[in-house]
């Protein structure tokens, strides 16, 4: 193998392709990057089993060639070598020699004969634009459960419904929903994306700004755009049916700004108790809506704000970081939120916005 190419090009699929590479495994391949070089073009490969990635800069070939490189040894020199414009590589015997104009770098490699192959993707498939996609799963993914002992509530669900695409996830606890105009008449009949491999997903994919094509079937989904194939595992389960514990109707709604109640919650951080429980309390007859914190440790808060009450009055105990995280999804600068009682679920919504709905399951003292 001898090449050279684009520095900035090799530095950024470099830096996706770490994202796959696993840090702890025992199996060295598992660990490593696969560089292939053909043709015009140079083919960045890494594997953890459960996410796969192959990314294709141009380069310039002298001689054609393929080496298996320790990842964190790979990214380390890759990103740190300075800023020239062009980096080369030549392979000698089993080293892999990595240099530029001013710095030379000589790495080990490692046999590459019990490399996995990625697999290929067949089934069905749609496609979406890329930033559809980063902000469908962004709106929801914080909700999922960490915990794999109920995988299919650990995951990021995806399915259409006539002119929609939806994203959700829930933790049992609590739920979020978020969906995007289907322009391009997907028809998904149901994805489970695991939720430690969406994190990632979202990261590698947060570079890009064409269309995706992704493909999918109960074990698989890949992501495919020019010069570039990321694909995962998915979950082999079903979603819980969530519409029916969404009300229809809401006995109290009080609509807020967004950044009043965002800092009344933030205050209460520091009065909070060890569970995160704050108490919610609305009034429409006395026009109040009230933030209650108390810390018997530390003392208590309680914060009133201005906003439009309707209904009957309520008093509801809730997780003050479940209600902080829902805001990073809703654009609006007002929001409403929705109850049916201190033991029903409430739901919180961007005012005027249908796109995004999130709800939380009240605690008990």
């Amino acid at each position: 193998m001898k090449l050279e190419c684009s520095a900035d090009k090799i530095k950024d699929a470099i830096s996706s392709v770490d994202k796959v590479v696993s840090k702890n495994s025992t199996l060295e391949v598992l660990n490593s990057v696969l560089l292939t070089a053909s043709g015009k073009s140079l083919k960045i490969k890494a594997t953890n089993l459960s996410l796969g990635i192959e990314i294709e800069i141009p380069a310039n070939i002298e001689k054609e060639g393929e080496i298996l490189i320790l990842g964190s040894f790979l990214s380390n020199t890759i990103l740190n070598l300075g800023f020239e414009k062009i980096i080369k590589f030549e392979q000698v015997d089993n080293n892999l020699i990595i240099s530029n104009k001013n710095s030379s770098v000589t790495l080990k490699s490692i046999s590459k004969d019990d490399f996995p192959t990625l697999p290929t993707v067949e089934g069905s498939s749609f496609e979406i634009s890329s930033n559809e996609l980063i902000e469908g799963i962004k709106a929801v993914f914080y909700s999922s459960a960490v915990s794999d002992i109920k995988p299919e509530i650990s995951s990021v669900f995806l399915y259409t419904n006539q002119d929609n695409i939806y994203f959700v996830s829930t933790d049992s606890f609590r739920l979020a929903e978020k969906s995007i105009k289907n322009k391009k008449e997907a028809e998904i009949d149901t994805i489970l994306i695991p939720y430690k491999n969406i994190v990632e997903i979202v990261k590698i994919l947060s570079s890009f700004k064409d269309d995706i094509k992704i493909y999918y079937n109960k074990n698989l989904i890949s992501f495919t755009a020019p010069g570039f194939y990321l694909t995962s595992r998915v979950i082999d389960g079903v979603f819980p049916d969530y519409r029916q514990i969404i009300p229809k109707e809401y006995e109290t709604t009080a609509i807020v700004l967004k950044s009043d109640i965002q800092n009344a919650l933030r205050l209460s951080t520091v009065f909070s108790d060890k569970f995160n429980q704050i108490t919610m309390i609305i009034e429409p007859e006395n026009k109040l809506f009230e933030i209650y914190a108390e810390n018997k440790d530390v003392g208590e808060n309680k914060t009133r704000l201005e906003g439009s009450i309707t209904g009957k009055s309520v008093k509801i105990n809730l997780n003050l970081r479940y209600l902080l995280d829902c805001f990073q999804s809703i654009n609006e600068d007002s929001i409403s939120i929705n109850l049916n009682g201190s033991n029903r679920p409430i739901i919180i919504k961007g005012n005027g916005d249908r796109s995004f709905q999130y709800l939380i399951m009240p605690m008990n003292r």
